[in-house]
């Protein structure tokens, strides 16, 4: 005799209990299939990677001279916002999780993925950022792996950032060939 496959079905009323017993836990709750303190010491990392991407672009943004900076200025202006928006995001994420988001300067270079760099022709400050948006690349498909299941909130988010943070990298790549005339790309 074959068993009758039952339907998905929640126990309401156990929700119910937990959800009053744990109600210092936020939004994290007895069925989040990560390691807490992992997941936030991870997410302070990459908090720490947009920060030092929202300062490299702004002081580009500010400092880019030359004939052809206006609209590469403009570009680093656009990243240095999204950089903003992903800081934000991930700090909100921190905070849900019941850790607090480390947005101290100190010690931020050894938190960071990226490096701050030290740029000083529009080119070199175009290579800097492409470079910093590719370790960014990779290092989020390494966070939304480690995530997978076990978070999925963190992953949604980090898929969302990962999709700017590959269009910021096409970005720079494009500026970089139109500055150099010379395509790293093949097709």
């Amino acid at each position: 005799m074959t068993a009758v496959k039952q339907p998905f079905v929640t126990d309401i009323s156990e929700l119910r209990k937990r959800a009053r017993e744990q109600m210092e836990r936020g939004a994290v709750t007895g069925n989040y299939g990560g390691e807490i303190q992992q997941a936030i010491d991870l997410l302070q990392m990459a908090l720490a990677t947009e920060i030092v991407c929202v300062l490299r672009y702004t002081v580009h943004n500010i400092s880019a001279v030359g004939i052809d900076s206006e609209s590469v200025k403009q570009e680093f202006a656009e990243h240095a916002s999204d950089e903003y928006q992903h800081m934000q995001k991930i700090a909100e994420r921190i905070n849900q999780l019941g850790g607090t988001p480390n947005l101290s300067p100190e010690g931020l270079h050894t938190r960071s993925a990226t490096e701050y760099g030290s740029a000083e022709k529009l080119i070199d400050m175009i290579k800097e950022n492409l470079v910093a948006e590719r370790i960014a690349v990779e290092h989020y498909r390494d966070l939304i792996r480690y995530f997978g299941d076990k978070d999925p909130t963190t992953r949604t988010m980090l898929e969302g950032i990962l999709a700017q943070e590959e269009e910021h990298a096409n970005d720079m790549h494009d500026l970089l060939v139109a500055h150099e005339g010379t395509p790293f790309l093949q097709s």
